[in-house]
């Protein structure tokens, strides 16, 4: 029997899988997520999500038909590359900078599939960007967001499925990779290294 484990300990990705009827084991990993020298988004993004899979993979029992996802996603505005937000400030500072303008949201994926002996794994690992436009934000609007402290633990400050949604101009590419794991390209891939 197939098993299925999420590397990440996020709500958002995990209501994703089991949108698409996979229910996955949940265990967050436990890695450096220090960038290093790495500039390019999705170079950011597949790395960290390459060493999250890993780092679960590398603690799990050999079992066969196990899949490991780790995913990590970014938001890129204005030349900068926004995580999750520090503190209040921070975020202010990151919706001020999304109001009124279109960015870029990248996720990476890895996934790990141990074989029938559950010794050795195929990985595949990928990318995959979508552009989202926010209408214009008031100073006030951007406060009483914060206020209710869906920001805090977000990529770029937002949730896009969340309050957020009310200040969404527009999106082009893959709405749930802006959730957080773009589930077409996710699905492609797993049916692809079932029948490797």
């Amino acid at each position: 029997m197939t098993e299925f484990i999420l590397a990440s300990a996020s709500p958002r990705r995990l209501e994703l899988l089991r949108t698409i009827e996979i229910e996955p084991w949940v265990i967050p990993a436990e890695c450096d997520e220090d960038y290093g020298n790495l500039t390019v988004p999705e170079d950011i993004v597949k790395e960290l999500s390459k060493r999250k899979a890993e780092s679960v993979y590398s603690n799990l029992p050999a079992k066969a038909g196990t899949y490991v996802i780790g995913a990590d996603t970014l938001v890129y505005c204005s030349g900068e590359i926004l995580g999750k937000p520090k503190d209040q400030e921070d975020a202010e500072r990151m919706l001020r900078l999304i109001s009124g303008g279109t960015h870029e949201v990248t996720t990476g994926v890895t996934i790990i599939k141990t074989d029938r002996t559950g010794l050795h794994n195929s990985t595949v690992t990928f990318s995959e960007t979508s552009k989202v436009t926010v209408y214009p934000i008031s100073n006030e609007e951007i406060r009483d967001y914060i206020s209710t402290g869906e920001p805090m633990d977000k990529a770029g400050s937002y949730a896009i499925q969340g309050i957020f949604s009310k200040f969404i101009k527009g999106i082009v590419g893959d709405y749930t990779n802006i959730v957080g794991l773009p589930l077409g390209h996710l699905y492609d891939a797993l049916k692809k290294m079932e029948h490797s």
